[in-house]
């Protein structure tokens, strides 16, 4: 009888266990789709200027994959960046903090991996979390499980990638490539919520197609921007720039023309050698076809004899090419997107495609970024997550690549650490609109590299105040109503001067909300 009694509480006590276990493992386990934290993926362009999503305006290219993010969610029309150029804009949206605060001000600085940000967040509550593509920050990404990256500006054939600090090479285009590796990833990862980094090299100069596009429009003709022959009047910022492609393409790396005695400028002298590095990346199957694609337009070069008709000549070539590396690129997103439909993620994935920043397709005579003229400081921005964001929104509301860290974390219903400078969008996204939000935007961009000025300043809805202060001292204003192309620099027309007054009053404001002040006396930023 004991010997019964002691075997009973021996399989009392082993069913107890049982249950406690079971009941730990059912708790760590993922809660179901309808009930856990969304998934994340973000997908980032470099330099992919919202006048080349049909999204935005549909005179240039058709982008069917990135139009459905916005069909299906929310059109941002006035998406902005506080610091137009690649690295600087990267460690905004992992931090949602202005560069002067993350410590990446310019291309080349090394970002401070040791900081807060949103993947160490993301991870810390139960995500798993990702990057592949670019990366472009210099030290090695902390807070991800998994990372595989470009080097530098990584290559667009058989690419280079560093995975997990391990040097590796892929063959194929690396816009696919970067695409195949995040499926990949994600394929491996669903058993908890993950957030995912998928960052386009692609349509980053020197803009070269997959193989697929090498002759996509060939048979159109792009009329020039209206203010394609700027002369740059009053806008001394502009006058020194060294990003005009009047003055800036090079022949070889960016109309991809083999031309040994054409001119070198000072600020391309890397380019031609670069090419050549680019070009011996094609396999023998790929450079015969880039060679038959391209031989008519070499013989065009060789029959142009006018600098003006180069010129016009390079505008289509640039044009003909960056497009079709947006058409790699939309293609790309619409594999994501068939992903989460055969997979059944759409309804609890958000997903979000912008660029690093806008980009000059030659308004201004330009090709590149840097500025806080409106095509390089503006950004697209679509998001689509149909649990929050009603579709066919178009929002016009002031947000910018600050906005992207705490807006993530609050639909993930995360609290969202004080010291983040940007703020949420969720009941933005959620209503279209909301009462108190930002009227104006700041901007402060560093660099001098390609003759650019360093310049920070105020946007709101009627007026932008610029002033470039290194290393040149000028102030610019510009009536947007009036004068959306940003042709006009007003500010040393007496009538400009109670609204200039208005707004170095504003911007002194935002200056001071985001610890970024300016000692305008003796031109200088303090500590």
């Amino acid at each position: 009888m004991e010997d019964r009694m002691k075997i009973g509480q021996i399989i009392s006590i082993a069913l107890l266990f049982f249950i406690i276990s079971a009941m730990m493992a059912q708790a760590q386990m993922p809660q179901a789709s309808s009930q856990r934290k969304p998934n994340i993926i973000f997908i980032m362009a470099d330099d992919h200027g919202y006048q080349a999503i049909s999204a935005y305006n549909n005179k240039l290219i058709q982008t069917p994959n990135i139009d459905r993010i916005g069909r299906e969610g929310a059109v941002m029309r006035n998406a902005f960046v506080t610091n137009s150029v690649c690295s600087p804009s990267r460690a905004v949206i992992l931090t949602g903090k202005y560069s002067h605060a993350n410590g990446m001000r310019d291309n080349g600085t090394y970002f401070n991996g040791s900081q807060e940000t949103l993947p160490k967040i993301l991870k810390t509550h139960g995500y798993r979390t990702a990057i592949v593509g670019k990366w472009h920050l210099f030290s090695e990404p902390t807070g991800f499980d998994y990372w595989n990256i470009l080097p530098d500006q990584g290559n667009y054939y058989n690419p280079k990638f560093i995975k997990m600090g391990k040097d590796t090479t892929y063959t194929g285009y690396v816009t696919d490539v970067t695409t195949d590796l995040a499926l990949n990833w994600i394929e491996k990862n669903q058993s908890q919520p993950f957030f995912m980094m998928l960052h386009h090299k692609a349509p980053h100069r020197n803009w070269m197609p997959s193989q697929q596009y090498l002759t996509e429009f060939n048979d159109r003709h792009f009329p020039l921007p209206h203010d394609f022959y700027d002369d740059y009047k009053g806008r001394e910022g502009l006058q020194r720039q060294l990003i005009s492609m009047k003055e800036g393409l090079d022949v070889r790396y960016d109309s991809k023309v083999p031309c040994d005695t054409c001119a070198i400028t000072q600020v391309n002298d890397w380019a031609p050698a670069e090419f050549q590095r680019e070009m011996e990346r094609l396999t023998p199957a790929e450079r015969e076809a880039w060679d038959k694609a391209y031989a008519d337009e070499y013989k065009t070069f060789l029959q142009i004899k006018e600098k003006d008709k180069l010129l016009r000549w390079q505008y289509q070539r640039f044009l003909e090419d960056y497009l079709r590396c947006v058409h790699s690129v939309d293609d790309n997103v619409g594999r994501v997107l068939k992903y989460l439909d055969d997979k059944g993620l759409v309804e609890n994935t958000i997903v979000v495609y912008m660029s690093d920043q806008g980009v000059y397709l030659g308004e201004h005579g330009l090709y590149d970024k840097r500025f806080m003229y409106e095509e390089s400081f503006r950004t697209p921005m679509l998001i689509r997550y149909p649990k929050v964001i009603p579709a066919v929104q178009q929002v016009d509301a002031y947000v910018l690549n600050l906005d992207v860290a705490p807006t993530f974390l609050d639909l993930a219903d995360i609290s969202i650490p004080k010291d983040i400078q940007g703020k949420s969008m969720k009941t933005l996204l959620a209503k279209g609109k909301a009462t108190d939000w930002r009227k104006e935007v700041y901007y402060h961009y560093y660099e001098k590299s390609f003759g650019a000025t360093a310049h920070y300043g105020i946007r709101t809805k009627r007026y932008k105040l610029i002033h470039f202060y290194d290393p040149v001292n000028s102030w610019e204003l510009y009536d947007l109503k009036k004068d959306p192309n940003e042709m006009h620099n007003l500010y040393n027309e007496p009538s400009s001067k109670d609204v200039i007054v208005k707004l170095k009053g504003q911007l002194k404001s935002l200056q001071k909300k985001y610890n970024d002040q300016y000692d305008e006396k003796n031109n200088k930023f303090l500590d």
